[in-house]
């Protein structure tokens, strides 16, 4: 019987994969889903005998099946340069197995990484963690090894690891598609980590948003429970607050209590969940752990990247760019490769302007910043953020202005309350905002009602009065904030007013 290979992944879903998949079965072949490739604007895939067509829509299958619709035909799928072109490690099994399928995931590596480290000593593991450089792949890229070194040695009882799978950024989904696609290797990380801190139990913190994630997950959890035992690992789902990426919120939600930030010290790994030493890690950064643990694989992930950021990053391309996608690859790759050489460009022809790295509050890059490697030191030298490796670029039409503005207001939305610089500051951010764009001269409405405006006017202050006075702000939001939520707020806004200072005219 022939057989087609199709993504049930969520975006190929909502491409419409589930019809194409019911037009083959219908036509008598045989369907197999597996996980995506990460070619998205290819979705629907389709791939037969490693050939691949795409994006197929409903009413071309016969097409295919007849060895015709030439102008969909990619040609071997492992061989086009989107692929070819990568250093896959953690998304290594992306596109060719099934995502629950036990036999294609010990097939294919799966569980060594685990039954080498339950034959070493706990801190054995943890110092190979260590040897290989792994930082976390989320806002700050603290080196992992470290943080299981603090959850080991910490005095307590019982430990726990924590999966943060709250991706909750502008322009990511890798968390979202490993979940979906590869959720053994998530669950055998976690396993791994368990077993060099002295762990038994689990959580994995998933936002609502992701019913197909959440649903994998707990289907994984069943069918691996033998490979994972004495290790238990449980699904907890969030209810949409972008806060609770944050560690601290997170752990406040899985304990039921409010989403938000506890004050540190002390640090989840020596008082995390229910008062416990606790590991945190994000879903990429667990993911990568089977990968160091098997033979050799601390050397080889250590080999690859650059300075201090080593091993590879799945980034994520979205926004406008023509070939949006999963593309994991070393650091040190630069913008310039990832949008052009890779992305394509702009989806609408138009020429790059700004390029946001790090989800909603990371700065907003000029083209003049695109030969900065893909480093976590360079970037912070540049007053940028790599975080979790979401990439959204934007086109020639894009307003500056008014996305320093949407960067207070996304952080005045999401504020959990706690802290003042991120509650209040926010607010007045975007009133300071407005006020620098009209000129001083607001509009009437908006002037009755906010009396701060208002008295401004009759104070008379400059234009340079409140372009120090936003640069005050952005100062005691960066510092003065409990978390990285008002911390990072600031750099959108600088690197906006920095790069494009017409856009605020």
């Amino acid at each position: 019987m022939n057989v087609v290979r199709i993504s049930d992944d969520a975006l190929a879903l909502a491409c419409g994969a589930d019809v194409v998949a019911a037009e083959f079965a219908g036509a008598g072949w045989s369907v197999e889903r597996v996980s995506s490739w990460g070619m998205h604007w290819l979705e629907p895939l389709v791939e037969i005998n490693g050939i691949g067509w795409g994006p197929v829509l409903p009413g071309r299958v016969a097409e295919i099946a007849e060895g015709k619709a030439d102008d969909l035909c990619i040609g071997p799928v492992a061989s086009h340069p989107f692929i070819l072109s990568q250093q896959r490690l953690t998304f290594g099994r992306a596109g060719k197995t099934r995502p629950l399928n036990l036999k294609d995931y010990a097939a294919t590596g799966g569980w060594q990484g685990l039954t080498r480290a339950r034959a070493m000593d706990p801190l054995a593991v943890v110092a190979e963690v260590a040897a290989s450089g792994l930082r976390g792949r989320g806002g700050a890229g603290f080196p992992a090894g470290i943080k299981w070194q603090t959850v080991a040695s910490a005095p307590g009882s019982p430990k726990y690891i924590v999966c943060n799978a709250d991706e909750g950024d502008s322009g990511t989904f890798a968390d979202r598609m490993l979940m979906e696609g590869d959720p053994f290797q998530l669950l055998e990380g976690m396993a791994i980590a368990a077993h060099a801190v002295g762990a038994e139990r689990g959580y994995i913190y998933v936002r609502s948003e992701y019913p197909h994630a959440i649903a994998k997950l707990n289907a994984a959890i069943e069918l691996a429970a033998e490979h994972l035992a004495p290790f238990a690992v449980e699904v907890r789902v969030g209810a949409g607050a972008y806060v609770c990426g944050e560690e601290t919120a997170l752990l406040n939600s899985i304990e039921g209590k409010r989403g938000e930030v506890r004050a540190k010290p002390p640090l989840p790994a020596i008082e995390g969940l229910f008062g416990c030493p606790t590991v945190v890690n994000n879903v990429l950064t667990l993911a990568a752990i089977p990968h160091v643990l098997v033979e050799g694989g601390a050397a080889h992930y250590d080999s690859h990247g650059i300075g201090r950021s080593k091993g590879t990053m799945p980034i994520q391309l979205a926004g406008n760019i023509k070939h949006g996608g999963l593309y994991e690859a070393a650091f040190g790759i630069t913008l310039q490769e990832l949008i052009y050489d890779i992305g394509g460009g702009t989806a609408s022809g138009r020429p790059v302007k700004a390029v946001q790295v790090g989800g909603p509050l990371g700065a907003y890059n000029h083209p003049s910043q695109f030969h900065l490697p893909f480093d976590y030191e360079a970037y912070a030298g540049a007053d940028a953020l790599i975080g979790h490796g979401g990439i959204v670029v934007f086109d020639d039409t894009a307003e500056m202005g008014k996305m320093a503005r949407f960067a207070m207001a996304f952080c005045a939305a999401e504020s959990c309350g706690k802290c003042t610089p991120c509650r209040i500051g926010s607010t007045r951010g975007i009133e300071l905002i407005d006020r620098i764009r009209s000129g001083g001269k607001a509009e009437a409405d908006a002037v009755e009602a906010l009396p701060q405006m208002r008295n401004a006017r009759k104070a008379g202050r400059s234009r340079a009065d409140d372009l120090q006075l936003l640069e005050d702000l952005c100062e005691t939001m960066q510092y003065g904030s409990l978390c990285a939520l008002g911390g990072f707020t600031p750099y959108p806004v600088r690197s906006a007013l920095k790069h494009w200072p017409e856009d605020f005219e």
